[in-house]
């Protein structure tokens, strides 16, 4: 007879880890207890030596499919003689100090209730928030730690007879599930129109409901007539349209304000999403595995879509249903437009009034129900690059998942950049990554970060010995940190934006922003906008950069080569007007500007004039060494949009273009390298590369021709940096920055320096976008203050 203590940490609350190990011990016949501790599930148990062991050899290889397990901890007691054998228990919860463990995202509804939800027979047939403990809504549904129903939205939701009973017993799929409830102890789901001429619509409950299938049909009635619907999701309001009809899109657009921006699709199932789209194996993993991302993928040429879904574009992003809501709302229905509720730029809205406020003038319809959300998540959105999955958003199914790092430290908390905003807490040995939260440039996105910050400090009961932010001084994020350090009485960090990008894959691959074993790494970072002080490395004093490369070594992060630095003129005027940028670089090369040329053409006479005496005055002109402006510029004059109405516009265009020609190399495109004077970083040098791009346009290339052979020629460059910067260097290269967004980009990537023997360390776990910017944030300045920096 032997007693063992186990403490088991990870995702282990809240995923149905405690009846699992009751079913375990009562099988084995032993004895004691698990319990949900702020540290990870306490187990005690007492039998046979061989029952114990089992039990031990199990407790990993046959967790839950939802578990994920970091840590075990084990040690053996004295046995008790009191303690009756075979009688073993589930524990309350236990409150304390700061969890540490880890709280679950929310997940897609699993297949043991989707066949519920569809029984006639079943009591909660049709039921909108139909969950167990291997599904629904965690992360979005919390307000503090231990993982309980009273520290949910589901408190106010006292539980019927019959889900007590399921509630209560170990042995059933719904014991501790916290977010379970039925069509009788609800909550309840119900549609709401304008009311009379005020335009109000009624956000409360009604004292008198229809059904909850009544207010399903009406709600799809709404959609199949042209209508616009806000829906009450997991983690906030969407709007949905019909996806095949061309004026509710158009309508939807235009009340949202989104011209141009793709649009998400949802249908009911992986066979219709093959109907729209073409999907390989590795993709239907991903858009049907338990996170359920919308996942972005090539057209399906007839596909049924109107146009306006994703304009001039050869990729759609598609997601099937991720709760209960969705699958009945795509019930027998065409592909519907699912997308944030919200006016262009502003945060998701997720309170019924908040919504019936902000949207009222979108929707035709709301599809309202009375669950809480604490904390608004949008859908996660991923690409599937090289076979493995690469994030662009992580939001739903995602958040707030932790990166493992390599030891503890300082608790800190990072706020990310100001576009595609996430914050990060680094405690104890986690970086735990907030929600993207969108673009900070308004007060109500502002509002939004605030309160993901307070969530992630309350949750885990922790306060920061620091906080970080961009070194950018115009940034409303890094405006805010400072007001907060200043309140808190904590020092303020601030870290270049570059070698944040370069700090988060590193750490993402290593738990640290070094590689293991002082192994030197090259790291490209390539995007749209980064600030750099004028005296910062790199010698060419640029303020804003994007084509950089940096070697990693236990030394830190060093500036070793970038793009030669052209003038953007008009700083934001140049990234919405792709054809400002366009000219730029031809002026900077020596390009007569040619009417021939698109993006010249895209300019009236007036315009190029003062154009051309702001450049050749440089007035105006922040100098710039951006990878991404470059893809804009080199868009525009092979005929991209001369003016954009969301970030990447361009960009995508050329993407578009190159997917249609990928194996186009033209070895006319080519950076030239030269290394700057003195310890200077290899410079980059465009210009060679621009005037060919020019050459084929006048002479009437092709544009998939001519993007094709631009996306090669900067994985030529990226080779050949590597080949001259890694001579007896660095065997692993990593790419990071929102360019490498681009999957045909990382493809070709992939291809040709895996052909060359090199490890290549690509972004899996978080964004390559500025959306994983705080995971850099954190670990530097965590590093600086165990280093004993400020």
């Amino acid at each position: 007879m032997i007693r063992r203590r186990f403490l088991v940490t990870g995702i282990v609350q809240g995923v149905g880890f405690r009846p699992f190990v009751w079913r375990q011990a009562i099988r084995l016949e032993l004895s004691g207890f698990v319990e949900n501790t702020p540290g990870g599930v306490v187990i005690e148990l007492q039998g046979a030596a061989a029952a114990v062991e089992s039990f031990t050899n199990g407790l990993v290889a046959d967790a839950p499919p939802l578990a994920v397990i970091d840590r075990v901890a084990a040690e053996d007691l004295p046995p008790q003689s009191a303690e009756p054998p075979g009688r073993f228990c589930i524990r309350a919860s236990e409150a304390g100090d700061a969890p540490r463990t880890d709280v679950p995202a929310d997940v897609a509804t699993c297949l043991a209730c989707l066949m519920e939800l569809n029984d006639p027979t079943n009591r909660r047939h049709g039921h909108a928030f139909i969950s167990c403990t291997d599904c629904g809504p965690r992360f979005t549904i919390i307000e503090h730690l231990p993982y309980d129903r009273a520290t949910t939205t589901m408190r106010g939701f006292p539980l019927c007879s019959q889900c007590i009973q399921e509630y209560e017993d170990p042995a059933d799929r719904r014991f501790h599930a916290q977010p379970i409830a039925c069509l009788e102890c609800g909550p309840v789901v119900w549609l709401a129109t304008a009311a009379g001429d005020t335009g109000g619509v009624p956000a409360e409950r009604p004292a008198t409901l229809p059904s909850s299938a009544q207010a399903m049909a009406a709600a799809r009635k709404l959609l199949a007539a042209g209508g616009i619907l806000a829906a009450k999701n997991l983690g906030g309001f969407q709007l949905v349209c019909d996806a095949t009809n061309p004026a509710a899109v158009a309508r939807l657009r235009d009340r949202k304000r989104r011209p141009g921006k793709p649009l998400a699709v949802m249908v009911a199932d992986l066979l219709a999403a093959r109907q729209i789209a073409i999907i390989d194996d590795q993709e239907a993993r991903l858009l049907d595995g338990p996170e359920r991302p919308i996942l972005l993928v090539r057209k399906r040429p007839g596909s049924g879509l109107a146009a306006a879904i994703a304009p001039d574009n050869d990729f759609v992003g598609v997601m099937l249903p991720a709760a209960p809501l969705q699958h009945l709302l795509a019930h027998g229905m065409p592909p519907l437009v699912m997308t944030s509720g919200n006016l262009a730029e502003e945060s998701i809205a997720i309170d019924n009034s908040e919504a019936a406020k902000r949207l009222g003038r979108i929707a035709d319809g709301f599809l309202l129900h009375d669950r809480g959300i604490r904390v608004a998540c949008d859908d996660s959105v991923v690409r599937c690059v090289a076979g493995a999955p690469l994030p662009i958003r992580r939001a739903r199914g995602y958040t707030p998942l932790p990166v493992r790092l390599a030891t503890g430290g300082p608790a800190v908390l990072a706020v990310g950049g100001e576009l595609k905003a996430a914050l990060c807490l680094a405690v104890g040995n986690r970086a735990i990554m907030g929600q993207h939260l969108g673009d900070v440039g308004t007060l109500e996105t502002l509002r939004s970060l605030e309160r993901s910050a307070e969530q992630l400090l309350t949750l885990f009961r922790v306060e920061p010995t620091a906080i970080v932010a961009d070194l950018h001084p115009g940034y409303l994020s890094a405006e805010w940190a400072a007001g907060f350090a200043k309140a808190r009485g904590i020092p303020l960090q601030r870290v270049q934006h570059h070698e944040a990008h370069t700090a988060a894959l590193l750490t993402e691959h290593f738990g640290q922003a070094i590689p293991p074993g002082n192994m030197p790494c090259l790291v490209a970072c390539f995007d749209g906008t980064g600030y750099a002080p004028a005296n910062a490395p790199g010698g060419t004093g640029s303020t804003i950069r994007g084509g950089e490369f940096f070697r990693v070594d236990a030394a830190g992060i060093h500036h070793a080569a970038c793009l030669a630095h052209f003038p953007l003129p008009g700083g934001d005027a140049a990234i919405r007007h792709p054809w400002r940028t366009a000219l730029a670089l031809l002026h900077a090369a020596g390009i007569p500007w040619n009417e021939r040329l698109p993006a010249v053409r895209a300019a009236g006479v007036g315009e190029r004039s003062l154009l051309r005496q702001q450049l050749d005055h440089h007035l105006a002109c922040t100098p710039t060494t951006s990878m991404g402006r470059l893809f804009d510029g080199v868009a525009a004059i092979a005929g991209g949009p001369p003016s954009v109405t969301f970030e990447a516009e361009a960009a995508l265009t050329l993407e578009s273009w190159a997917i249609r020609r990928p194996h186009e190399d033209n070895s006319r495109y080519s950076f030239d390298l030269a290394s700057a004077a003195g310890a200077g970083p290899l410079t980059i040098d465009w210009r060679g590369l621009v005037a060919a791009v020019v050459c084929d346009v006048l002479a009437g290339e092709p544009v998939e021709e001519i993007a094709a052979g631009f996306h090669h020629a900067v994985v030529r460059m990226i080779s050949a940096v590597r080949n001259r910067l890694a001579a007896n260097g660095p065997a692993m290269m990593g790419l990071t920055g929102g360019v490498f967004q681009n999957a045909t980009l990382v493809e070709l990537a992939s291809k040709r320096l895996g052909a060359a023997g090199c490890d290549l360390l690509l972004h899996h776990s978080v964004p390559p976008n500025d959306g994983g910017l705080a995971l850099g944030q954190a670990v530097l300045a965590r590093q600086r203050l165990t280093d004993g920096g400020e």
